[in-house]
């Protein structure tokens, strides 16, 4: 407990080796279609900050196995992280990456600026090599408030933990390169948060139409998008009903437009 202690990961490699993703015993096969996986999640840049959008599926080869799937964690109080690919590999990842944030802060008495966040979760990542090798790939979105620069940010990562930064938007996931049309499609420079909500839930609507493991609402089911908003004020995830309206407006839009507007009014 002294200053300039390890990270929090090392520790439970000493103490618990278990409880890390690289001390899990090698899997000798794997069968694709029991693996769950998520997909897809997004993040755009604004004139207060970034939000952050996932779909709530996960699949398990061409079965849907989960509906209603949290893909997207505060990982503190101003950036989140997002995991695509093997979902259980995932979750204890971005679990990880929470306490690695925590941990650093009490032991320092302040947090990590957020490049230094970004480049810790590369280490993370680099530290499932063994299960990506058997191809169980996580591949995570980082988005944060910079409070140095007063800007939101986001950033990418390959599955062995290069790290780049993306600008104004970016996807990853199975439904990423429909998702990604979509947002370059209504992209405005200075855009307002509820324009950039809406042009995020556009993108969720495509990614859903045209990839099979991505689930863009279900509105018989009132299950809809996970979004975070990140500004200067923090994280603040939109409620299910708020989430649920604005899906609601894309849809009677699509009923007028299939295919969707070509840009957000101004």
């Amino acid at each position: 407990m002294q200053a300039g202690s390890t990270p929090f990961s090392r520790i439970l490699a000493d103490y618990e080796p278990d409880a890390l993703t690289r001390g899990w015993q090698a899997i000798a096969s794997v069968n694709g279609d029991e693996v769950r996986h998520g997909t897809t999640i997004m993040a755009i840049t604004f004139a207060g900050g970034v939000i952050t959008v996932a779909d709530r599926q996960v699949t398990s080869g061409s079965s849907v196995s989960n509906l209603e799937a949290e893909k997207i964690v505060a990982a503190d109080e101003y950036c989140c992280i997002g995991t695509s690919g093997t979902a259980a590999l995932g979750v204890e990842i971005a679990r990880l990456y929470q306490m690695e944030l925590e941990h650093y802060e009490k032991i320092e008495g302040h947090s990590l600026t957020l490049e230094g966040k970004a480049n810790r979760l590369s280490r993370l990542i680099r530290d499932n090599l063994a299960m990506l090798m058997q191809g169980l790939a996580v591949v995570p979105i980082l988005t944060g408030y910079d409070l140095d620069k007063g800007t939101g940010r986001i950033f990418s990562y390959d599955p062995l933990g290069g790290r780049q930064e993306e600008r104004n938007f970016f996807a990853v996931g199975s439904g990423s390169i429909f998702a990604l049309g979509a947002l370059k499609k209504m992209y405005g420079d200075g855009m307002d948060e509820d324009d950039a909500v809406a042009t995020c839930l556009q993108a969720v609507y495509d990614a859903g139409q045209q990839d099979i493991y991505t689930m863009g609402f279900d509105i018989s089911r009132n299950v809809f998008p996970v979004v975070y908003l990140t500004t200067e004020e923090g994280n603040r995830r939109l409620s299910s009903d708020d989430v649920g309206d604005r899906m609601r407006l894309v849809i009677d839009g699509r009923m007028r437009q299939p295919n969707g507007p070509r840009a957000l009014p101004r």
